[in-house]
């Protein structure tokens, strides 16, 4: 078993050619008793549900609320435009986390990765990152084994909830976890990979969780789309050889710090941040009167 990254990276390299999806089905097989086949074949309804749910969030439907609803459609237009300004990769990856959010305010299924806020960022980058790397399925679900064992890490270490650590634990790490999924699915190593989940981190330290009239729609579903796209940037970045100068257990260990220092407005509560605003106010009195 692995408790760091530094042990991820480290257990990864020694054992296992550097992968740490095959670190992480090894682990699996030896706490949970199933064969390789039956994981594989568990992470493949969870690929079903990811794939599933981002063509269903690409529609008008609103929210039971009416807070969401058809911005993935609008991006998705708009991408087909040809007008973008930002490569189509990335936007595509922010089409996808609408959608998947969206979807989940209209109470459809999603896979919570880590959660069901933060349900977007990882099939988001792993749809587009399929898109732009040929991905087969088995590359598809290496991907989420890749994400899974830094979320376990983040998980153990720091926190996955936003009543615990604020937004920056649910969509900082569904976007550290996506990210350093991408580098490997990209041919990047186990350290690059942990890279890109450092930085990822440390650019969203301190993200509150101010949902509107508690519901997890604004500003939940626009931070996946932005936690997708950094995603992109940060592998990228981690790619192009650029390191966190803090080591990333450092960096999770900070996080879970700065968690633990958030003021309870700031966590889940819809007492603070833009769940506080006029705005926020006046929309929650019109849903629940």
């Amino acid at each position: 078993m692995f408790y760091t990254i530094n042990d991820l990276i480290t257990q990864a390299n020694q054992a296992h050619h550097g992968s740490i999806a095959e670190l992480m089905i090894a682990v699996e097989m030896e706490t949970s008793g199933r064969t390789r086949a039956e994981i594989r074949a568990l992470m493949t309804r969870n690929l079903e549900v990811m794939i599933d749910s981002v063509k269903a969030g690409l529609t008008n439907q609103k929210s039971r609320s009416g807070l969401t609803g058809g911005d993935a459609l609008k991006m998705d237009t708009y991408i087909k435009s040809g007008k973008t300004l930002s490569d189509v990769t990335v936007l595509s990856a922010v089409r996808n986390a609408i959608a998947v959010n969206e979807y989940n305010a209209q109470m459809g299924l999603v896979c919570a990765t880590p959660t069901a806020g933060s349900a977007g960022c990882v099939p988001a980058v792993l749809i587009s990152a399929t898109e732009k790397l040929g991905l087969s399925t088995e590359q598809q679900l290496d991907f989420l084994f890749t994400a899974g064992a830094f979320g376990i890490v983040i998980a153990n270490n720091a926190s996955i909830s936003g009543a615990e650590g604020g937004c920056q634990a649910e969509v900082g790490s569904a976007s550290a976890m996506a990210a350093a999924a991408l580098v490997q699915a990209a041919g990047g190593t186990a350290f690059e990979a942990s890279q890109a989940c450092a930085m990822v981190i440390k650019n969203l330290l301190g993200l509150i969780c101010d949902p509107v009239a508690g519901l997890v729609e604004v500003p939940c579903v626009k931070r996946n789309a932005m936690g997708a796209s950094l995603a992109f940037i940060c592998a990228d970045m981690a790619l192009a050889g650029i390191q966190s100068k803090i080591p990333v257990d450092e960096v999770i260990n900070a996080m879970y710090q700065v968690g633990l220092a958030m003021p309870s407005a700031f966590r889940e509560t819809a007492e603070g941040g833009l769940a506080a605003t006029p705005t926020g106010q006046k929309l929650q009195a019109e849903i629940f009167g």
